[in-house]
């Protein structure tokens, strides 16, 4: 389609209106003298109104708007890994150079470096028949990353001319049919990538985090919410998760958050060691950063530059993990550039379309088979929601719980506590614990999910009796209470508990948690058998070796010290039972 120049009629912020412009739902379109970047979102009739990524102060109606066709597209190629992009995939460290600490607008820098030359492998010989997907060769693209160079979606054929060598990602490697294939595609980024199936989610997303893996558990391909108020330790916990979960890619969103966060999201991850591979953790992310005083409508399209560069990977085959943080300030761009389109507006303000967008983003996850290849990939979403005032029943909130299916609530109290991370036992919850435990009575132990039963029922009965102990203190309760909430302390304090700046116990293992709630497990079940014989209540909770469990989460050698405390606890209680 030809370049067509319309003419600006009408700007209220980020939001304009063109006219004697034809163009397509989604185009993009360059406004002003400055040629600013935008996108069509509505037409009505003449009127085309655009949502523009950039600052829009200075604009008057009368300058040219210029249609280039296409839709928001992202560049998909080798040296993605290590970049830091912001909402539109220019990346931030490129704009720095060129203008400073401040972004100027009307600036553009492509998403790949287009002079780097790359080293190509080719997997396959001219003459063969591929479809959409096939691995015609791959580029080492980080230390340790293969970077698959694949047949887009939607071309098949004959491959002509395919040979190793060094390339850039605009050199042509081959043909296949009449379609020139390069070391890069272009995709645009609100339409999900094609798969060949989807899988059900039947593996864990391991996250090293113990209330993660072992009470809500989430899978690979699956889809979580962490909502909590100011100060509860949303990014904390986002971090852990992107630093310990054993995914293959890690795309990181920063999405409309405070500039001093991510500020130092930027300047850790950097230095932070792949706990896998002792190589820099960042060989294997992608960042995205677009803070709050950034254009509110590049906020909007980050999230879709996010997961269309996930999806990309995971059609090599690889797991990916994608943490938004946050979707609250998603939400919340998107309502105000509703309110200037002048729509309708839904609860809270937000427009009547909020659910169904949240939908369609993470409905993006999932196990699949991607085109081409028999090896399976998968896309975890994982959203931060930061729901005013910590109120639950808020939108945002609330249209993420019907799509997501685990939901991790962070507690300002529990924070205030000092219990990190602050993840209320009580109101999380995972749909996940029927499809996962064949995996983990197979890869675990055959009474993972009897443990994790157990430990839930402990917990919710301690909240039960609390609100008895806050009236009569808790030596007014029987005997059989007391031990519970005995019991329940342990739990919080040994298997909820974690401290993310300790080296050892920044991850724990899935043998180590099993462990952990098995010797917690053992001493409330001998506890109980001395109840039952006569033995004080007094004297069991006295047993001293139960209070060394919480020392083995500081502790590499876990195996032989719980072993040697199991063998405590039945010493004392031994003892108890003789001196009855």
């Amino acid at each position: 389609m030809g370049k067509e120049l319309g003419m600006l009629v009408r700007i209220a912020g980020p939001v304009v209106t063109a006219k004697n412009i034809h163009a397509r739902m989604y185009d993009v379109v360059r406004v002003g003298k400055e040629k600013l970047m935008g996108e069509v979102i509505q037409i009505d009739g003449e009127k085309t109104i655009i949502q523009v990524y950039e600052d829009t102060s200075g604009l008057r109606p009368g300058e040219p708007v210029e249609n280039t066709g296409e839709s928001l597209s992202v560049e998909l190629g080798p040296g993605m890994l290590t970049s830091i992009y912001d909402g539109i995939q220019r990346p931030l460290p490129i704009l720095q150079k060129q203008m400073g600490d401040f972004i100027l607008r009307g600036v553009d820098a492509p998403g790949l470096d287009h002079k780097k030359k790359w080293a190509f492998k080719s997997q396959l010989k001219s003459g063969a028949m591929v479809k959409p997907g096939a691995v015609l060769g791959d580029v080492e693209e980080t230390e340790g990353i293969k970077h698959l160079i694949m047949v887009p979606p939607g071309v098949e054929g004959k491959i002509d001319g395919l040979k190793d060598g060094s390339f850039t990602v605009d050199d042509i490697i081959c043909k296949v049919g009449d379609r020139e294939i390069k070391l890069m595609q272009k995709w645009p980024v609100r339409k999900p990538r094609p798969v060949t199936r989807k899988l059900a989610p039947l593996v864990p997303l391991i996250t090293g985090q113990r209330i993660f893996d072992v009470l809500f558990p989430l899978a690979k391909g699956g889809t979580a919410a962490i909502p909590g108020p100011f100060g509860a330790g949303k990014t904390v916990s986002q971090q852990q998760l992107a630093k310990w979960c054993d995914a293959d890619i890690i795309v990181y969103i920063g999405c409309g958050e405070r500039g001093n966060e991510m500020t130092e999201v930027l300047n850790e991850f950097p230095h932070l060691q792949d706990p896998k591979t002792g190589r820099p953790l960042m060989n294997r992310t992608v960042l995205i950063a677009n803070t709050s005083n950034m254009p509110v409508a590049a906020r909007e399209a980050s999230i879709y530059t996010g997961v269309t560069i996930a999806e990309y990977y995971r059609d090599m085959g690889y797991d990916v993990a994608l943490m938004a943080d946050s979707t609250s300030r998603w939400a919340e761009a998107m309502r105000e550039i509703s309110s200037r389109l002048e729509e309708m507006p839904g609860e809270e303000g937000y427009p009547a379309y909020l659910s169904t967008r949240l939908a369609e983003f993470y409905e993006r996850a999932g196990k699949v088979i991607p085109l081409g290849i028999e090896k399976e990939g998968s896309v975890s979403i994982i959203g931060a929601v930061s729901p005013p005032g910590g109120d639950f029943s808020e939108p945002v909130t609330q249209s993420t719980l019907r799509v997501t299916k685990t939901f991790w609530a962070l507690d300002a109290k529990l924070a205030q506590r000092r219990h990190f991370p602050s993840i209320n036992w009580l109101t999380s919850y995972s749909l996940y614990h029927d499809t996962l435990e064949p995996w983990f009575a197979k890869n675990v132990a055959a009474d993972w999910q009897e443990l994790v039963s157990m430990m839930a029922a402990v917990l919710q009965e301690e909240d039960k009796l609390m609100e008895i102990v806050q009236l009569v203190g808790s030596d007014a309760l029987p005997e059989r209470e007391q031990l519970t909430l005995e019991v329940a302390r342990l739990m919080r304090e040994f298997v909820l508990q974690q401290n993310a700046f300790h080296e050892v116990d920044s991850f724990c293992e899935l043998e180590k948690s099993y462990l952990l709630m098995k010797t917690i497990s053992h001493y409330r079940n001998m506890a109980t058998q001395a109840l039952e014989a006569g033995i004080r209540v007094h004297d069991i909770i006295n047993v001293q070796a139960k209070n060394k469990i919480g020392e083995v989460r500081f502790d590499k050698d876990h195996k032989k010290i719980l072993g040697e405390i199991t063998k405590e606890i039945d010493q004392e209680f031994a003892k108890l039972k003789a001196g009855k």
